[in-house]
């Protein structure tokens, strides 16, 4: 059985797997709070590693990266210096990939940035099982050694698989298996604010 038979089939299976149909509970948080959340972090950031000086913040794909450049701008108007930012792509690094055997090519700098003896802050939207965040902290250690690795979410959702808790968050809203967390950026949505929704019965 060839790649393209293996694409095609999962293709056709996701094409005759009906979308699963959502019910909007409430808004969790409105573009305000979610702008206020972010300047308290980055005070907590600040704080914690006692200033900016060796920062670097880096967003996972795909809502780490606003939310890592928005950081970066407070955080460097509270330390009045620019900080480091950049992105890591861990599509290729989690370990439900059906071909088990392809290792990604990791690209030297793909980051943005040296990454090795620095304070590296991880960044994604919603904390839920953890094993997003075991991919990224692979693929980040890939690209070199940070002194440390930090992670913070906006939201902790709870129902962990791995051993991995966030070290800012920006809040935490324990959920239901059938509960889903949305959140929408003005930089890939179009729109700011965070949604509870659950799967339809």
């Amino acid at each position: 059985m060839t790649d393209d038979t293996v694409k095609t089939k999962a293709g056709e299976e996701s094409a005759a797997k009906p979308k699963p149909k959502l019910r909007e509970k409430g808004r969790l948080m409105s573009a305000s709070e979610i702008e206020r959340t972010l300047v308290r972090l980055a005070h907590e950031i600040v704080e914690r590693n006692n200033g900016g000086q060796n920062l670097g913040l880096v967003g996972i794909k795909r809502r780490g990266v606003p939310l890592a450049e928005r950081l970066a701008k407070l955080i460097s108007k509270i330390e009045k210096h620019p900080i480091d930012t950049g992105v890591l792509d861990i599509s290729f690094y989690r370990d439900d990939l059906s071909t088990r055997d392809v290792r990604p090519v990791v690209t030297p700098g793909a980051i943005g940035f040296d990454v090795n003896g620095r304070d590296i802050v991880l960044m994604d939207d919603v904390l839920y099982t953890g094993r997003t965040i075991r991919a990224a902290l692979d693929a980040l250690f890939a690209h070199g050694r940070p002194k440390s690795v930090q992670l913070l979410v906006l939201i902790d959702r709870g129902h962990r698989e791995l051993p991995i808790q966030a070290t800012f968050v920006g809040r935490l809203i324990p959920t239901s298996w059938r509960e889903i967390i949305e959140v929408k950026l003005n930089e890939i949505d179009g729109q700011e604010e965070v949604l509870l929704v659950e799967l339809a019965d």
